[in-house]
């Protein structure tokens, strides 16, 4: 990810001020009601397929995966296999591109983002369907020779993938429910609510990190879904317009983060998230205990917010006036762009810990409270009881 706080960048200026302003601090993303605790007590963590040495989702991630080589292919069939494996109902679509770099000069190098997409059955994907997007990239640096980048971003792939298998059951029956009501297809927001995962490939820069040398995949992506139209009547004119909210998960996976709020516009939703942190840690549903929250700046006021920000995948996206999400820590870990930055160096709990937060503000978000299959306070204690013997 990129090296420190920016201004905005050269190609940014094809926006005019009043865009910037509104796109920034003025559209406000969209509200959802707060999941019961049942409903957050019943959120799995996912903590053994997520633990570094022996997790079946991610420890296959944490290779060297420079893209267009096999460790990159490697990462990729792992990703594709769990979701043809486990969540046959997502569609899966490919973004290829191509593009010179300066570590490979007149070579191009191939760049493959995934995306995954659920949407409501009814809407055969069309352009009615606002979606939630989850975000992290897939690649590894170039250089240092054999870097591998667990939290960099290995951990929040898989995060990811775990919080995709952790709300799917749930979107099933709440899509089965509105089928069999009758009660679908009016064009409500709810009805219109999908959601989409997106491994993204080419974050890195090869030499140093320029406009023209790090975020390949995102670019080329952005752009592609800036010229799709959808037909005339649709609510979203292209599939950019369709996000109603990009969530960015990048550097995430030691023992003690600091994850600000950037962005105005979409303050609401870290609070949000922020919440579910909170009212997990007081029903003891976290194994971290860091000394403060991961989210900790819920009570931002207007005027603490900086008009720069971190260079990241979400830039091609923010610039064509997708809300953005961004979940980095400052300061970054000690680890970042180190060999250090490996299984070793990262924190299974927190891993575990942030999985489970992704996946209740997910559950949130696309109002599946009633639809998760709950599980008593003492099935939750005994199941708590079970992962520490495991440890």
């Amino acid at each position: 990810m990129g090296p420190s706080m920016s201004a905005f960048p050269q190609w940014q200026a094809v926006l005019s001020l009043l865009t910037l302003i509104h796109v920034l601090l003025v559209t406000p993303v969209l509200a959802y009601a707060e999941l019961s605790d049942a409903a957050l007590r019943s959120i799995p963590s996912g903590a053994d397929d997520l633990h570094p040495h022996s997790g079946s989702l991610l420890t296959p991630i944490l290779i060297p995966r420079v893209p267009g080589t096999p460790g990159s292919a490697t990462v990729q069939h792992h990703i594709v296999d769990f979701f043809r494996r486990e969540l046959p109902q997502w569609r899966l679509e490919w973004h290829n591109s191509t593009s010179r770099t300066p570590a490979t000069g007149t070579t191009e190098v191939p760049f493959a983002n995934i995306v995954f997409t659920r949407d409501p059955p009814w809407t055969k994907g069309n352009g009615d369907v606002g979606r939630l997007a989850l975000v992290a990239h897939y690649d590894s640096l170039y250089k240092p020779e054999g870097f591998i980048g667990a939290m960099d971003s290995a951990a929040p792939c898989a995060m990811l993938m775990q919080v995709a298998r952790g709300i799917d059951a749930a979107l099933t029956k709440k899509w089965e429910a509105m089928e069999e009501s009758g009660d679908v297809g009016l064009g409500l927001e709810d009805d219109e609510k999908g959601v989409q995962f997106m491994f993204l490939d080419g974050e890195e820069a090869w030499v140093t990190w320029s406009d023209a040398d790090s975020l390949y995949g995102a670019r080329a992506l952005a752009e592609k879904w800036e010229t799709e139209t959808h037909p005339t009547q649709s609510t979203y004119r292209t599939p950019l317009e369709a996000i109603n909210l990009f969530v960015l998960l990048d550097l995430l996976g030691a023992t003690d983060p600091n994850v600000p709020s950037y962005f105005p516009r979409t303050h609401g939703a870290y609070q949000g998230l922020a919440k579910i942190e909170a009212r997990m840690r007081e029903l003891g549903l976290l194994k971290t205990q860091p000394k403060n929250p991961f989210l900790p700046e819920s009570n931002k006021k207007a005027e603490r917010f900086r008009r720069g920000y971190i260079a990241d995948d979400h830039v091609p996206f923010m610039i064509r006036g997708v809300p953005i999400l961004h979940l980095i820590p400052t300061p970054f870990p000690p680890t970042w762009h180190t060999m250090d930055d490996d299984a070793d160096h990262l924190d299974p709990d927190a891993v575990g810990d942030w999985a489970r937060i992704m996946t209740a503000f997910a559950s949130e978000w696309l109002e599946l409270d009633e639809y998760i299959e709950k599980i008593t306070p003492h099935e939750d204690e005994a199941q708590q009881i079970r992962s520490r013997s495991e440890l």
